[in-house]
């Protein structure tokens, strides 16, 4: 809750509060009132008057609450920007929240590029991306900085698509002649550069993959050790009951025959 949020709400509750107090206060002080003359001043009319008295100070002590907040400024307007950052740290807080936020920016990356020459690039991109996030987690070791510096080739990919579209979408208003020649050959030398990117982002990621696989492989030829662990403690539950089952027979049997 920004200030000034919290501001507008502390006013209103004062206000509120100024106002039950004063409908109380009103309604004692006439009971006290119309009541007293007609049986005197007793116990229950000190008590009358006391709880009227009591609500008439308090419902002034919240007006005076009340115009003390007011006459404050209130504060400004919260920058809209921080507060989708705030909501968007807050929606990802949750898995689901944070797949749904990276899906969303996804796809508005991509209908940025509709159209592009380097449409099927980006795709190439996103697919290659999404791979190497299912594999980040089994990166350890010498893994892990090639993991970083994935991350921040990615990065300078996708900064080089939206250059590269942006520089395509401005060619079409170009004055005809040298100038657009040239702009259109440096957009064709960015288009080259990102997809030569891409490609050799992907080649990352299958050489991660194959780091993975063999990461997973046991040291020596025989099988891995969690195979070889879980092919032992079977024979032992086996062995165990066969041999529960040889001491239960021979009792068994001279039950049968007693």
């Amino acid at each position: 809750m920004d200030e000034r949020t919290r501001y507008f709400r502390r006013l209103k509750r004062l206000r509120n509060s100024a106002r039950r107090w004063s409908v109380l206060g009103g309604g004692l002080v006439a009971a006290t009132a119309v009541l007293t003359p007609y049986s005197g001043i007793g116990i229950a009319d000190a008590i009358w008057a006391g709880a009227a008295g009591s609500s008439v100070a308090l419902a002034w002590w919240r007006w005076s609450d009340h115009r003390a907040l007011a006459a404050l400024p209130a504060p400004p307007a919260p920058d809209p920007a921080l507060a989708g950052q705030r909501l968007a740290a807050a929606i990802e807080r949750f898995p689901v929240g944070r797949t749904m936020l990276h899906e969303v920016r996804r796809q508005k990356n991509r209908y940025a590029l509709r159209g592009s020459a380097i449409t099927q690039a980006w795709d190439r991109l996103d697919r290659a991306s999404s791979a190497l996030t299912g594999l980040a987690g089994r990166l350890t070791g010498p893994g892990e900085a090639a993991l970083l510096e994935a991350a921040a080739s990615e990065q300078w990919l996708r900064d080089l698509g939206q250059r590269v579209a942006s520089v395509e979408r401005a060619i079409p208003l170009s004055p005809p002649g040298d100038r657009r020649a040239a702009l259109e050959e440096s957009h064709a030398s960015l288009a080259e550069q990102f997809t030569e990117g891409v490609t050799a982002f992907e080649q990352l990621v299958a050489a991660a993959a194959s780091y993975v696989a063999e990461d997973g492989h046991p040291l020596t030829d025989g099988k891995h050790p969690a195979l070889s662990g879980l092919i032992d403690a079977t024979d032992r539950l086996r062995g165990l009951a066969e041999g529960l089952a040889e001491l239960k027979r021979p009792a068994g049997s001279a039950g049968t025959n007693m």
